[in-house]
């Protein structure tokens, strides 16, 4: 496919999800139709419709209108593309640029690509790091692996990957992430990966896990385990007794799998609080998602006040239920990937007031300014 061709495909994948389709769905549906495009192609339009998704406000303005075309304009003019040169209407092109499409420069909330609602959100958070912060979540995310400690080291790892043209680097602060910077595509498909010696995960997650006070015998509960990645981390620090539980059960079925390929053992259970009580409960809450917005950029368009009040509800009821589970002298571990303090401070202080035997040893945040996604950490300790 010609670039002009991939525009012309990101513009009908893109209207269909401005439709309703999810992402990932008109993506595969895209693809099994136009089996002639070959993997470049594929790769090429992911990026061009994911893009187009996470500065939807402002490529729209630029483009002049919120379609497909109206996107893809946008984003080639963000870029300074040649347009004359792509937007010809020959053969598979896009159709020249009319008079009418001529679009205006985004401002506020626009510029920044979120709703309107949410700019005081993100202020009252971040404050003077607010705007630099949004306007760094409009790009693609890095790609971090962690490596699995008790089995390799970071420098062998590196120069295993390297082997397989999977270029890396340390990633400054935490202590088993790499930060991929070449051919991050090879990874799933490289020995050290299938055969458990790294995992994809985001920095600022693995430092969540660096944070919490592992040592060998705890009993350990991941309380929200979905995929199971912070339980392994949490596997490879130290010898514990690891249990992991999910509401959504689905969520954990690929856990099995990837702890036999990580070499460790994980009780998965279906009910916590039969085998409570537990020295460490991480909750790794469900929440807004804000601080990870650039691997889902559908979330930011999605949210609304009803559901983010409804989501601080549901991890009120989350902490509550693992104060219950947690043993004399106990931590308490509360984890968002979200940067909004009704999720994170907020939580933390409702929560010391319900349970004055908690007092917090911890609070810290991560910001995705230093490359990671957006993460809240707080350790609560129980003292009775």
């Amino acid at each position: 496919m010609t670039p002009a061709a991939r525009l012309s495909a990101a513009m009908t994948v893109l209207d269909r999800i401005l439709a309703g389709e999810p992402a990932e769905q008109a993506l595969t549906n895209w693809g099994r139709a136009n089996r002639f495009a070959g993997s470049g192609d594929r790769h090429a339009l992911r990026d061009l419709v994911y893009d187009a998704l996470r500065c939807k406000r402002s490529y729209a303005a630029l483009g002049g209108g919120m379609t497909g075309r109206g996107l893809i304009l946008g984003g080639q003019r963000a870029a300074g593309a040649d347009l004359d040169a792509l937007f010809t209407g020959l053969g598979h092109a896009p159709a020249v640029v009319s008079e009418d499409e001529t679009g205006h420069q985004p401002q506020g909330a626009e510029a920044l690509d979120i709703p309107d609602w949410l700019y005081p959100h993100f202020s009252n958070a971040l404050g003077d790091e607010c705007d630099a912060t949004l306007l760094a979540m409009r790009q693609r995310a890095p790609v971090f692996l962690r490596v699995n400690r008790a089995r390799i080291t970071p420098a062998q790892a590196m120069a295993a990957l390297a082997e397989a043209g999977i270029g890396t680097r340390p990633y400054p602060g935490v202590e088993n992430a790499l930060e991929v910077i070449e051919n991050a595509r090879k990874i799933q498909n490289s020995n050290l990966y299938a055969e458990g010696l790294v995992e994809l995960q985001d920095a600022s997650s693995q430092a969540v896990i660096e944070a919490l006070p592992l040592k060998d015998g705890l009993r350990v509960l991941d309380m929200c385990a979905g995929g199971g990645g912070k339980t392994l981390a949490m596997a490879a620090r130290a010898r514990l007794q690891l249990f992991a539980y999910d509401a959504d059960q689905g969520r954990m079925r690929d856990l099995p799998l990837r702890a036999k390929r990580a070499g460790v053992q994980v009780d998965i259970l279906q009910n916590p609080e039969k085998t409570a009580l537990y020295d460490l409960i991480l909750t790794d809450v469900p929440c807004s998602g804000s601080g990870s917005w650039r691997r889902d950029p559908m979330g930011k368009w999605a949210l609304t006040p009803a559901r983010l009040a409804q989501i601080v509800k549901v991890q009120t009821s989350i902490l509550s239920r693992a104060a219950a589970m947690l043993g004399p002298q106990g931590v308490l571990a509360y984890a968002t990937c979200s940067v909004f303090r009704e999720e994170n401070e907020d939580q933390i202080s409702a929560f010391l007031t319900q349970f004055p035997q908690f007092s917090c040893r911890l609070q810290r945040r991560f910001s995705p300014l230093h490359g990671g996604d957006g993460f809240f950490l707080a350790l609560l300790e129980r003292g009775d």
